[in-house]
């Protein structure tokens, strides 16, 4: 082999090397939000700051807008080219709610959210979410009510973590669907912090009618996702 011909073959082999590594830090590296976790919410609430503690969490409360506060998905996207998946996540900060505490009984929960401003990393991703899918354009809020008040298993102490099932109706692309939610909580004695537990609420697209977006074969996602929240209440 000439010293050229091995040139050239160096040469190649870089160019293949350096585009793999392109390909796999803008498209294939996983850039996707943590799990929903009690942990991240809250830190600049407008108005929960300096409000007193309460001897009890009974009364009605609000969502609050504040670092952390979203509803949001979490999807498998699979490229064709690498046959390998990437987990894509997009959330929207616009979300309102209500709910009331008495004792160890929770009711009347609310919550809307504005999926229009649904957000992710990418924005070509957004772009399908806006027309296809979800199609955030035409539908523009999901929302969840309670059906069946929540018991919980002893009245809230303070900066305690509790886990429950919010038993409700999701409404998803227009689509309302009965629903378990997974949650975990804290009363933190102004505030109340709700996440999502686990890998969040499991959805399987056909059931909201949401399409399955195919791009040109290169890039497809799975039949099934997850809808997952972080929310900060305080006393309304």
């Amino acid at each position: 082999m000439s010293k050229t011909v091995k040139i050239v073959l160096g040469a190649a082999l870089v160019v293949i090397l350096v585009g793999g590594a392109g390909v796999w830090y803008f498209v294939l590296r996983d850039t996707a939000e943590k799990t929903a976790t009690l942990d991240a919410i809250g830190g600049t609430a407008t108005t929960a700051a300096g409000t007193p503690a309460k001897a009890t969490p009974d009364g009605k409360w609000k969502v609050q807008q504040a670092d952390g506060v979203f509803v949001g998905y979490r999807m498998q996207e699979l490229f064709a080219a690498a046959s390998v998946k990437k987990t894509a996540t997009g959330r929207t900060p616009a979300v309102e709610g209500t709910m009331t505490v008495a004792g160890t009984t929770v009711s009347d929960v609310t919550v809307k959210a504005d999926v229009t401003k649904l957000k992710s990393d990418e924005d070509r991703r957004d772009a399908q979410v806006r027309n296809r899918g979800l199609e955030t354009a035409k539908i523009g809020e999901a929302s969840f009510k309670l059906t069946s008040p929540i018991t919980l298993p002893s009245a809230p102490a303070a900066n305690a973590e509790m886990t429950m099932t919010a038993k409700g109706e999701l409404t998803l692309h227009g689509v309302t669907k009965p629903v378990d939610v997974p949650l975990k909580a804290t009363w933190t004695g102004s505030q109340i912090k709700v996440a999502t537990a686990g890998e969040g609420l499991p959805i399987v697209l056909a059931d909201y009618n949401i399409e399955k977006i195919d791009v040109g074969g290169f890039v497809t996602i799975d039949d099934h996702g997850s809808l997952e929240l972080q929310l900060l209440f305080v006393p309304a």
